[in-house]
């Protein structure tokens, strides 16, 4: 993708940054994300400006979540701050048609009070034509409303499609469930998507109310790492999924406390030894299909 100017007013992140896909500006490596969100406001606003302090400036969001009110919620958090963010946010797959991307992107940049989104994803593979959806994507990238577009939930297939489209340097992220207990995208996904250049965005990086208790063997090991590290088995769980150069994490916090512990990860580098320990207990599982959350 060509240099856009526009990149220059966003400070550099703090938070270990990294190329994201083809896009020219680096973006921080851990960001925030917003799935169910919309309870405790002020606690979750407090959270999102707190990330932003720390340098976790990759803030992640949907016009699905809530039905619109978490993209109000972040729109509120953001608000006079918006040169320090790169905002993500998705259209529905319901709402993906041609017609239907342009007016969608629209309500998004109502709610989020802003005139432009960072990246926009097509939240999973949808019934529409994805040609309709990203050629909306294009025509909003020519306009100004969008910098760049991706993917989220898309296996290879999907994303070879999308590819055969666009052409290369055009995808500039594939957002996919990734945590130690689930690592399905290692088969085929991560491996597809750095071949060819596009960032690796892991969602729900704690898995689904399903962290290893510390009395578990998979607990014990994260335990025992986190102790000699300094650190907590949540940070080291994300030191984990960022070890690969292509991969950013997302996770959500309500509370400034866990924001706080979050960002904490992002200093946090493991040992060769230390990332076999963890994928000994945590095996990379069969291939499978991708969920679509």
């Amino acid at each position: 993708m060509a240099k856009d100017p526009a990149y220059n007013a966003i400070p550099m992140p703090l938070l270990a940054p990294r190329s994201f896909g083809p896009l020219p500006m680096p973006v921080a490596t851990l960001g925030q994300g917003t799935w169910n969100m919309e309870g405790a406001r002020e606690d979750s606003i407090a959270a999102l400006r707190r990330g932003l302090d720390l340098g976790m400036t990759h803030i992640d969001t949907a016009e699905l979540y809530g039905k619109g009110l978490v993209e109000e919620l972040v729109g509120e958090a953001i608000a006079g701050r918006r040169e320090q963010v790169f905002l993500v946010s998705k259209v529905q797959p319901s709402n993906a048609s041609h017609k239907g991307t342009l007016e969608a992107c629209e309500r998004s940049l109502k709610r989020l009070r802003t005139d432009r989104i960072d990246v926009y994803l097509l939240h999973w593979p949808s019934a529409h034509p994805l040609e309709g959806t990203i050629r909306a994507f294009e025509s909003l990238v020519k306009s100004g409303k969008i910098r760049a577009w991706g993917l989220s939930n898309f296996d290879v297939l999907d994303l070879e499609k999308a590819f055969r489209i666009a052409g290369p340097d055009r995808i500039a992220c594939n957002q996919v469930l990734y945590h130690l207990k689930d690592r399905a995208i290692e088969h085929a996904v991560a491996p597809w998507c750095e071949r060819h250049g596009i960032a690796v965005v892991a969602y729900s990086p704690f898995g689904h109310s399903d962290f290893p208790a510390p009395a578990t063997p998979e607990g014990r090991a994260l335990g025992t790492i986190a102790s000699a590290k300094g650190a907590t088995p949540r940070q080291v769980a994300l030191a984990w999924l960022t070890r690969r150069p292509s991969t950013f994490a997302i996770p959500k916090a309500s509370s400034v406390a866990h924001v706080e512990e979050n960002a904490r990860a992002a200093k946090l580098v493991l040992t060769p030894v230390e990332v076999a320990a963890i994928e000994k207990v945590f095996p990379v599982g069969a291939k499978r299909a991708l969920p679509r959350l």
